[in-house]
Order: C-alpha cells, then structure tokens, then sequence
C-alpha cells in the first residue's frame, strides 16, 4: 500500500502515531486503511483534553455507516488536545486520515505499545493478517 506514510509508526489496530522520535507530544489518528474498511465515519468520539491513559486503553470510538470501531491509544500519558475539527466533521477521518483527521494528542509519559514501521504495517494490511 503506497499511501501509507514512511514517517509514521502504526499499530496492530489501525492507529497511526506521529512525532515519536520527537519526545513529549505525539498525535495520534487511524490509518486510511482503517477509515476505507470503516467506510463513511459520521461519528467520532475523543478521550477528554486532561485525561491520563495508559498504552493499549481504549480511549474513544469511531462510528461509520458500517459498524462501531474502538479507538486504542498506542502510547500512554496526558491527553493534551483534540480535534475538534474531526468532531465536528468526521468525514475528515476518510477524507485525510494522515492530516486533517488526526485525533488526539498526548505528552508521552513511559514507554509505548509494540509500534510497526510503514513496511510492517504495509505487510499486516496486504491481507497477511
């Protein structure tokens, strides 16, 4: 899968997680591969600005015309911001799931879950999982 950003790491849930290497904040948002088997997102659900969450939590949920997915976070820490934009037009997780439709933000505190490089995530999503 081309479209699947080389300087993102990715979970075995379909999140992606950016700004890792850079220490404090990272943010945090679903994969394209996740948004097209979601189909149409009409609903998004974010953990509160505030919140403490641990690796691995599930932390919100995506609703789409299909089904109801829950939202894992891949690292744990401080929620430090949402985005609004993605509440209040979830659309923008199909449309631009690696900008626009990012999710949360969260100042890293510890260790994060088994994170997949673009090539593993590549290899889970090419029906091998």
């Amino acid at each position: 899968m081309s479209n699947i950003p080389e300087d993102l790491s990715y979970t075995k849930e379909h999140e992606w997680v950016a700004g890792l290497e850079d220490g404090l904040i990272v943010t945090i948002g679903i994969t394209a591969f996740a948004a097209e088997a979601l189909g149409d997102v009409v609903y998004v659900q974010l953990p509160e600005v505030g919140a403490t969450i641990e690796p691995g939590d599930s932390i919100g949920e995506v609703e789409s015309t299909k089904s109801v997915s829950e939202i894992y976070t891949p690292v744990g820490g401080e929620v430090v911001e949402i985005n609004q934009s993605l509440v209040d037009d979830p659309s923008l997780a199909n449309s631009d799931s690696y900008g626009d439709g990012w999710m949360f933000r969260v100042r890293v505190e510890g260790n994060a879950e088994d994170l997949l490089t673009a090539e593993e995530y590549a290899a889970l999503t090419s029906g091998d999982s």
